[in-house]
């Protein structure tokens, strides 16, 4: 264990104890997540607790992105059953979603009482700032990740940008979106990797 533990930064040698384990980190996981976790998730399974490399994160990031539903909670499900299987999947899922959900109901209970307040409203839109910050401070932190991408650095930030404008400018459908670029990436990839 203690070999394990002075390996490489890259490797990820560390795993879950146990089911209890997981319910409890994306208990708390989630309860720091406001306006999105993905960022906390990255940093948490990453580079505190080392369950997965940032090349693994990546890979099932990107599964759980095009899986229908809540990104992060696709994303608990596969790294609940990568260590425990269906019950390791259900212990991450509970606890990305118990606690979390009984603090938005005594949350949304105190919203209707003070919904017309101003403040509320800033706080409210300081919040969104706040999340697009945290979106685009773990993209920049992820970007290292391409190098070991078989597309190369050039190629996927070509596509990534190719995104941005589709969505972000010519206010096309995601789905359309994640279609032809995804279908593209997934050629490319492919032709790549072919022997």
């Amino acid at each position: 264990m203690a070999n394990s533990e002075l390996s490489a930064p890259s490797a990820a040698p560390n795993q879950p104890r146990s089911r209890t384990d997981l319910f409890i980190s994306f208990t708390l996981l989630a309860l720091q997540g406001f306006g999105g976790v993905l960022a906390i998730v990255q940093r948490e399974m990453v580079e505190k607790k080392r369950w997965m490399t940032q090349e693994e994160f990546v890979e099932e990031w990107a599964v759980a992105q095009i899986m229908p539903g809540p990104n992060v909670v696709n994303l608990s499900l596969m790294i609940g059953g990568r260590y425990f299987g269906l019950p390791g999947a259900m212990a991450a899922l509970a606890g990305m979603l118990l606690l979390p959900l009984l603090v938005v109901l005594c949350l949304a209970l105190v919203y209707t009482q003070f919904a017309d307040h101003p403040g509320v409203a800033g706080a409210l839109r300081g919040m969104g700032a706040v999340a697009a910050g945290l979106i685009a401070a773990t993209g920049l932190k992820l970007l290292g990740a391409l190098k070991a991408n078989p597309l190369g650095a050039r190629v996927c930030s070509a596509l990534g940008l190719a995104c941005f404008a589709a969505i972000a400018l010519l206010h096309w459908p995601l789905s359309w979106v994640l279609l032809g670029l995804g279908s593209l990436a997934c050629t490319l990839t492919y032709r790549k990797l072919k022997p």
